[in-house]
């Protein structure tokens, strides 16, 4: 059982940057996808951004440029660690943003960290 638990959400003023981060724990293997979603009031969760365990990833493409994700993976595959780093938020960037790891055909989501961008 894969367990995922987020961090870094807040409140922050159009313009400014966040960044989140996810840490996986349970799994002695290398998680093979991980990513970031997010889900807006009254929308469907949509894909921000992934990465897979190789380094390829993944943007929605309105959010290329802005956000950058990264992952880091202990030795032991142990610990594997998902960020997000977002540039230039604006308001609609508001959302619950959930973390998403895919292993042996599994999918495994977090609880989300909600991101508030005021104008």
């Amino acid at each position: 059982q894969v367990q995922l638990v987020e961090s870094g959400g807040g409140l922050v003023q159009a313009g400014g940057s966040l960044r989140l981060s996810c840490v996986a724990s349970g799994s002695n293997f290398r998680i093979n996808v991980m990513g970031w979603y997010r889900q807006a009031p009254g929308k469907q969760r949509e894909l921000v951004a992934a990465i897979g365990s190789g380094g390829s990833t993944n943007y929605a493409d309105d959010l290329k440029g802005r956000f950058t994700i990264s992952r880091d993976i202990s030795r032991d595959n142990a610990k594997n660690t998902v960020h997000l780093q977002m540039n230039s938020l604006k308001p609609e960037d508001t959302a619950v943003y959930y973390c998403n790891a895919h292993i042996f055909g599994m999918t495994y989501w977090g609880e989300g960290t909600l991101v508030t961008v005021s104008s």
